[in-house]
C-alpha cells in the first residue's frame, strides 16, 4: 500500500527553540561587539565586526567564513531589534511547519544566498552585515508554503513588496542581500515541498524518500550559494 508522506509537518505545540537560539546567538554576538567597540557609537571598531562582516568588491583574503558570520552581525541596536523581531514573527511558525532541522537549513540557505548575491553583484568596496538576507529567505519560504497550502498570498506578497521598497528607499540597506536571500529561501522551501513530489513517482513518495530528496535539494542550494560567494571573492581579490 502506498504511503504518500506529507511534505510539511505541522506541530502546533512545538516550541520554536531554533528560532529562540538564533535570536540569542545574534543578541550575544551583538553584546560582544558593543563591549569590544567600547559603546554603541562606532561598532566598526570591534574586531569581531572587522573580521566577520562581508567585504564585497575587494575580496577578503580567503576568509570565506565571512559568508556566514556576516549574517550574525548588526550595525546598531535598531538594526538588531528590527531583524530579531522579524525573525520571531516569521520564523516561529515556519519552524513548526518544517521541523527544526529543515527550518534551520532553509534559514542558512537564505543567509548564504544573500551573501552570494552581495559578492556577485555589489559594486565597489563595501562592508555588509545583518540577518536580513536569512530573514528574507524565510519570507520567501513563507510565500512558497502559502502557495502550497493554497492560502491567500496577498498579505505575504504585500509584505515582501513593502520590504523591497524600503530596501530601495532607505540608504545603507543591502537590497542585493535581501533579494539573494529571498530567492534562495524560496528555492529552499520549494526543495522541501515541491521537489520530492515532482521527481518521485507516487508509489515512491514515502516519508523517508520525500525527506531525503528535500535534503538533497537543500544541500545543493547551499553548495551553489557557497560556490558563487567564494568564486566572486577570489575574482575580486585577483582583480
Amino acid at each position: 500500500m502506498n504511503a504518500a508522506a506529507p511534505t510539511i509537518d505541522v506541530a502546533s505545540h512545538t516550541k520554536p527553540y531554533v528560532t529562540y537560539a538564533l535570536i540569542a546567538i545574534n543578541v550575544l554576538i551583538f553584546g560582544a561587539v558593543v563591549l569590544q567597540a567600547g559603546g554603541f557609537t562606532n561598532l566598526g571598531r570591534s574586531t569581531i565586526m572587522q573580521q566577520g562582516a562581508l567585504i564585497s568588491g575587494g575580496g577578503f583574503e580567503n576568509e570565506y567564513w565571512r559568508l556566514v558570520t556576516s549574517g550574525f552581525l548588526h550595525w546598531s541596536v535598531t538594526h538588531l531589534a528590527v531583524n530579531m523581531f522579524s525573525l520571531y514573527l516569521i520564523g516561529a511558525d515556519l519552524e513548526r511547519l518544517f521541523g527544526r532541522g529543515r527550518y534551520l537549513a532553509v534559514y542558512l540557505v537564505g543567509l548564504l544566498g544573500g551573501s552570494a548575491a552581495v559578492m556577485a553583484l555589489e559594486p565597489g568596496l563595501k562592508a555588509t552585515a545583518g540577518a536580513s538576507g536569512a530573514i528574507y529567505g524565510l519570507l520567501g519560504a513563507l510565500l512558497v508554503v502559502v502557495l502550497k497550502l493554497k492560502l491567500p498570498a496577498t498579505t505575504v506578497i504585500a509584505v515582501i513588496v513593502i520590504n523591497v521598497v524600503l530596501s530601495l528607499s532607505i540608504p545603507g540597506i543591502s537590497l542585493l542581500g535581501h533579494l539573494g536571500g529571498l530567492v534562495f529561501g524560496s528555492a529552499a522551501a520549494a526543495a522541501v515541498i515541491w521537489l520530492p513530489v515532482k521527481i518521485l513517482p507516487p508509489e515512491k513518495q514515502t516519508y523517508q524518500q520525500v525527506t531525503k530528496i528535500g535534503w538533497y535539494g537543500l544541500t545543493a542550494l547551499a553548495v551553489i550559494a557557497l560556490v558563487i560567494g567564494t568564486s566572486f571573492a577570489v575574482e575580486a581579490s585577483l582583480g
